[in-house]
């Protein structure tokens, strides 16, 4: 790119076959990328569940150490 007086020119060499800008996709609804993705809506708070902790011990050290990190640069 080369900027000239406060305009901006995209420079390419002239046997370059990628364009300048990509090209243009078509529009689609939220409808239609939510059918795309297979995506579902959340019908319980049970669906956002996740296995994350293998314990409760695991977990009550993770937030301990949320906790301790946040408070750490404050003084």
């Amino acid at each position: 790119m080369t900027v000239t007086s406060g305009e901006v020119y995209a420079m390419s060499p002239a046997h370059s076959e990628q364009p300048v800008h990509p090209p243009i996709r078509p529009q689609r609804t939220v409808e239609e990328l939510l059918a795309a993705k297979g995506a579902k809506p959340i019908t319980s708070l049970d669906d956002l569940t996740a296995d994350t902790f293998a314990s409760d011990k695991e977990l009550e050290e993770f937030v301990a150490f949320v906790h301790s990190e946040r408070r750490r640069d404050v003084a």
